[in-house]
């Protein structure tokens, strides 16, 4: 979903470790792997800072994977023009345990609007099994003062 004439822009390594820098993102282990136009992958370990009682990823954990991943899609595409992404609703439908290992989350921009820009997110295990999918919408926004959210 990227325009014509317009050469593919990724954000570096060192913005996508310090994006989650202070967040639930590094509570519980998140690595932000690559943000492109259109484009965002990441993964959580499957270990005790991501797990339920019983021992399986818990539905929460995938949530927050499938919303950062989304949100900061969108956040590279808003932050240059000015505006902050905000989600507006997620929903997501977990279909397979794992218990450990990583889970890997690819973002999709499904609908890139003016106002409104909706993902859809692919959660899989190491064996490539699809652990959860997920949509999320997120709205943009005009920043308050042309304040930018440190990066």
């Amino acid at each position: 979903m990227k325009e014509e004439g317009k050469s593919p822009r990724r954000m570096d390594p060192g913005t996508l470790k310090s994006l989650g820098q202070g967040t639930i993102a590094e509570v519980i282990g998140m690595e932000l792997l690559e943000v492109e136009h259109g484009r965002a992958v990441g993964r959580i370990p499957v270990d005790e800072r991501t797990r339920q009682p019983y021992g399986l990823l818990h539905g929460g954990a995938s949530v927050v994977l499938a919303e950062t991943l989304g949100s900061v899609g969108s956040h590279f595409i808003a932050e240059p023009l000015g505006k902050a992404a905000v989600g507006l609703e997620i929903n997501a439908n977990h279909l397979r345990g794992v218990r450990s290992g990583w889970v890997t989350g690819t973002a999709t921009l499904h609908h890139e609007g003016g106002r409104l820009h909706v993902w859809h997110i692919d959660i899989r295990d190491e064996r490539d099994r699809a652990i959860c999918t997920s949509r999320l919408t997120v709205m943009l926004v005009a920043q308050p003062g042309g304040n930018h959210p440190p990066v």
